[in-house]
């Protein structure tokens, strides 16, 4: 009898798992009352389950959604942090639009930062990167 229950429980456990679509929900209504930091804990995790399940843009879009709330905390080293990290990710998998508008808030927190040689370099790879998609077009 015991046994069974301990098994059952296993079960169980193993049948709950996270919904990286309900993590992004609850994210984006997180955000939206200004509970930047829970946000940011949500996203962060959706971003984990999405790329666990080859959901690649997803993954970019919650890196830069915890970049945002980041920015909103004014935690801009943090938020640089992530969005770099969605830029990778976007220019690695094709999503290079996506990848630019992470660059251009990559470059506010540079500029948040005060690092004008960061800025400039940001600026130079956002123009570089907008010439090639204009090019494929």
């Amino acid at each position: 009898m015991i046994i069974a229950s301990c098994e059952l429980t296993v079960m169980s456990e193993e049948k709950v798992k996270e919904d990286p679509v309900k993590l992004h929900k609850d994210g984006n209504t997180l955000y939206e009352l200004g509970k930047y930091e829970e946000a940011r804990e949500n996203f962060l995790r959706a971003s984990e389950l999405y790329q666990k399940a080859n959901n690649f843009f997803d993954a970019t879009s919650m890196l830069y959604k915890a970049g945002e709330c980041a920015y909103m905390l004014k935690d801009c080293e943090t938020a640089l942090e992530y969005f770099l990290k969605s830029a990778d990710l976007s220019f690695k998998k094709g999503f290079d639009r996506f990848g630019v508008s992470a660059l251009e808030y990559a470059r506010d927190c540079y500029k948040a930062l005060e690092d004008r040689e960061k800025v400039e370099e940001m600026e130079k790879k956002i123009k570089e990167v907008k010439a090639e998609l204009e090019k494929s077009f």
